[in-house]
This record gives structure tokens, sequence and C-alpha cells, in this order.
């Protein structure tokens, strides 16, 4: 099968997987391409409530396949800050589930989710110092927005890999599962996601993201869409809630 990204919607959660065994589910050229339309689509699935970003097998993503960097390292990098820029805008939560290696271009996209489940044994680093890349503004930013800056300047002076409860430690990774237990993990907690408001969650994002001008916005959509009488209604009544807004397609 050719390096590509496979994708499947299931209960309301879409998963993408970056399928490139072969060399460790390294990001070839075509599949940073592909992520944006891809995510475009899912985002305006009105089916698709949670994703989740995993790789094929025991690994998820080794980074960028070096032999892209050979033609135009500029254009590499663009296509890479492009991926994550989309990931990091998915409108709906998002996860990635990390076995194995999570390096470089991997690292960057694993970063862009909201969140990071981590199977013991998951190794993470963030390696442009060992090729001589300038690594961008934005993703930069980004790291230091999980880690601090000291521990951002560990990885970006070093390259060196850490292991799972390092990541979890310093906010990288937010869950670390035992071995085989990540995938029963990411189910049960996306199955949370997925009965909670639509209208919580992309607010909640959309500030923790640093977004400053929309709390009028969203206080109109609280009062338009039900959502805080039908949750307290189905306390009181101790029923699941039926949450009736969605995000616009």
């Amino acid at each position: 099968m050719e390096p590509q990204l496979l994708y499947s919607v299931t209960d309301s959660v879409a998963t993408v997987v970056i399928h490139h065994p072969e060399k460790r589910n390294a990001m070839t050229a075509g599949m940073w391409r592909s992520l944006p339309p891809l995510l475009e689509r899912l985002a305006g699935d009105p089916a698709v409530r949670a994703l989740v970003l995993s790789g094929e097998g025991g690994t998820f993503c080794a980074g960028a396949d070096i032999s892209t960097l050979r033609g135009s390292p500029e254009e590499a990098q663009r296509l890479a800050v492009a991926a994550e820029e989309a990931l990091a805008a998915f409108p709906k939560p998002t996860l990635a589930a990390v076995r194995g290696h999570c390096v470089g271009g991997g690292a960057q996209l694993a970063a862009a989710c909201d969140l990071r489940f981590a199977e013991e044994g998951a190794l993470f680093g963030v390696t442009p110092a060992k090729l001589g890349i300038v690594y961008p503004a934005s993703s930069t930013r980004r790291l230091v927005s999980l880690v601090g800056p000291a521990t951002a300047k560990y990885l970006l002076f070093s390259g060196e890999l850490i292991d799972a409860e390092r990541a979890l430690r310093t906010g990288l990774a937010d869950e670390v599962l035992p071995d085989g237990e990540l995938g029963k993990r990411v189910a049960e907690f996306t199955r949370i996601l997925t009965s909670r408001s639509q209208l919580t969650q992309a607010a909640a994002k959309e500030f923790a993201n640093g977004r400053t001008d929309r709390d009028a916005h969203w206080a109109a959509r609280a009062r338009e869409s039900g959502d805080t009488a039908e949750g307290v209604t189905a306390f009181l009544e101790r029923r699941q809630p039926r949450f009736g807004w969605s995000v616009p397609t």
C-alpha cells in the first residue's frame, strides 16, 4: 500500500491513521498535502464529534520522510506547518493516540492535537537541531504553551528523545497507559467526549487557544442553543442530556 492517510468514522469519532509502516510512518509530501483537505471534510461532517490521530502498527510517526528534504527544505516545512495548523484549527476535540516513536513532524502533529494519550514505551522528540533546520515560530510557540520554555529549549536544543513518563510530567502527554491498554482508553474517553456539549467544547477550545474577542458570540450561542436548559433538566431528571447544538458546517 502506498504511503497515505487512512480514515474511518465510527460512533461519531473520526480516526485518521498515518500509514507508512516501512518508514515508521514518516510523512511524505503527499501525506502532508492531503491532511488539510481531509480535516476540512471531516470537520464538515455533522456525524463527526471528535477526531483521533494515530499511526499504523507500533509507531505513531517518525517525522517527515527525509527524502522530502533533499529538494526544497523550505517547501517541506511549509507543507508540515500547513498540516499542523489545519489540525490545530479543527473545530472539534482532537486526540493523538501515541505508540512508539513520536518524533519530529510526528511530535508537531501530536502537539497540534488538543490531547495526547501515550502507551508506555512511547518516545517523544523534537529533532530539527539534528538536521540544521530552524523550527517554525508557530510550532515553537505551540510547544512552549504545552511544556513551558525550559522543556521546549531542552527538546529543541538537544533533539534528544524523552520517554512517556517524562512527557507526562512536562505536559507533552496527558495520560500514559500500560502496554495494550491505549486503544481501550482512547475508545472510552472519546465516548465521553461525544456525549458532552459541543457548544461547551467549541467555546472552550477557542478560549484555551488564546482567542479573547468572542465572549459575546459564545454567550449568544449559549442563549440560542438551549443546551444549558437541557443540561440542567437532564441533571435534575438523572438522565443523559440530549444536547442540540453542533459545530456549524
